[in-house]
């Protein structure tokens, strides 16, 4: 529940960020949204989009980017994930930026990587801490997790590069070891 003295002090930093124009530098390090967002802002997406890149970086296989999770993260939150799971995630988004600008003085898309993968294991710290506590409300970064490695699994990037694809499996061999499989299988 958001109180008065807090919508406030949003509104104090919202008016002071717009009057020193640190709204444009820090949108000006943001990443171009090449679609457009329904159920996050487009703060929020670039944001989603910086993570799953973080989370699932490129390699030889492609990241969470260019499989596309920032748009399966916006469209769970859209269709298939209730009122209190929704804002559970966009404030823990919202938060995100709140400890980048406290910690380093921008929102989390304008700092380095180093510095965002040092908020991100914090996040996965106090989650891992938090785990099996059922007092208060579940930490927010294991819900972002999980959206961003079912949205990478489940495209099809995810499914056909990442992991190999067979999509007539064959036969059935049981207790095979791990090194003659290669590769992780999306269809074994």
């Amino acid at each position: 529940m958001l109180s008065r003295r807090d919508a406030i002090r949003g509104l104090t930093f919202t008016f002071g960020v717009a009057a020193t124009g640190f709204a444009g530098r820090a949108m000006a390090a943001a990443p171009a949204l090449g679609w457009t967002p329904t159920a996050l802002t487009p703060d929020q997406a670039r944001l989603v989009d910086v993570v799953a890149e973080l989370i699932i970086p490129k390699t030889d296989t492609p990241g969470g980017r260019e499989a596309g999770v920032p748009q399966f993260v916006d469209r769970a939150l859209a269709d298939y994930y209730n009122k209190a799971q929704a804002d559970r995630l966009r404030a823990g988004l919202a938060r995100m930026d709140a400890d980048a600008r406290a910690a380093h003085g921008d929102v989390f898309v304008a700092l380095t990587p180093e510095q965002q993968i040092e908020l991100l294991n914090g996040y996965d710290r106090e989650a891992a801490a938090a785990q099996g506590h059922t007092a208060g409300e579940p930490h927010f970064f294991p819900l972002l997790e999980d959206l961003v490695t079912v949205g990478y699994f489940t495209s099809e990037p995810g499914a056909t590069v990442a992991l190999s694809y067979d999509p007539v499996p064959g036969a059935y061999h049981g207790c095979v070891p791990l090194a003659e499989l290669g590769r992780g299988w999306a269809t074994r």
